[in-house]
């Protein structure tokens, strides 16, 4: 059902997002997920987020190959409020991770938070369709 919903968030989004010179192609069938934490996880602060991608590879922002991009991680962000046909801001609440990194340690405060994966090319532009994994829920004690 996650998926279902993920699959028409993302075709949402593809049909609100106006290809550019900037943007790239997304391969059919690629995916963006967490591997740690999972949705509904209570867990403690600092926290490791690890991130997954299936479909894609993942190469250095500023470096172009096909079928890559790097992670971008939204935390209490919607994803609607967003302008992907433009690089993605660099803000505390859209974190980017261009040296291709695949993990990160994050300090959040106590309560709840929402993390989302988003996947940009080698300017940080989103894909088209866009690459996005579920939006999680998380508790922090």
């Amino acid at each position: 059902m996650k998926l279902l919903v993920s699959t028409l968030i993302a075709l949402a989004l593809a049909t609100s997002v106006v290809a550019s010179e900037l943007s790239s192609p997304a391969p059919a069938g690629a995916s963006l997920y967490f591997i740690t934490p999972k949705d509904g996880e209570t867990v403690d602060s600092p926290l490791t987020v690890r991130f997954g991608l299936g479909g894609m590879g993942v190469a250095p922002a500023g470096v172009e190959r096909e079928n890559t991009g790097h992670h971008h991680l939204l935390i209490d962000t919607d994803i609607s409020k967003l302008d992907l046909s433009k690089p993605l801001p660099a803000t505390e609440r859209v974190r980017h991770f261009g040296g291709g990194q695949t993990e990160t340690v994050l300090q959040l405060p106590p309560g709840e938070h929402t993390l989302q994966l988003l996947l940009g090319n080698h300017l940080h532009v989103p894909h088209v369709p866009p690459v996005l994994s579920d939006k999680i829920t998380i508790t922090v004690e």
